[in-house]
């Protein structure tokens, strides 16, 4: 594979992870905690407080982090995840009151795992 499709704004991904936990009881309030925790852990950054986001430099390293995210799903609440690539994920909106900011640059370096 050639260093350019490698870099290609079409094979570098983005994962979203959306959930909604419950967190009535201690229990769940650990869980949804341990949740969140473990997906800061995986790289992840809070996007919004039930919404983290990841730069994966591949499909391959994408797939590696929705298995791992499938291993501390909590017992109950919803977790979803969503893949978008770069090139996709470079049209986002975001507006903070009534002015449009736009996101900082990904991530300089290559990621080498």
């Amino acid at each position: 594979m050639l260093a350019s499709d490698r870099l290609n704004a079409y094979r570098i991904m983005w994962l979203f992870v959306f959930f909604d936990l419950p967190v009535e009881t201690k229990k769940e309030r650990k869980a949804a905690t341990g949740f969140r925790k473990n997906l800061m852990k995986d790289g992840f950054n809070m996007m919004q407080y039930s919404v983290y986001v990841r730069h994966c430099a591949s499909d391959e390293s994408a797939q590696v982090h929705i298995r791992r995210i499938k291993t501390f799903v909590p017992e109950k609440g919803q977790v979803s995840i969503l893949k978008v690539t770069d090139k996709q994920y470079g049209d986002i909106m975001n507006f903070w009151g009534a002015k449009e900011k736009s996101l900082p640059s990904g991530p300089k370096q290559l990621e080498m795992f």
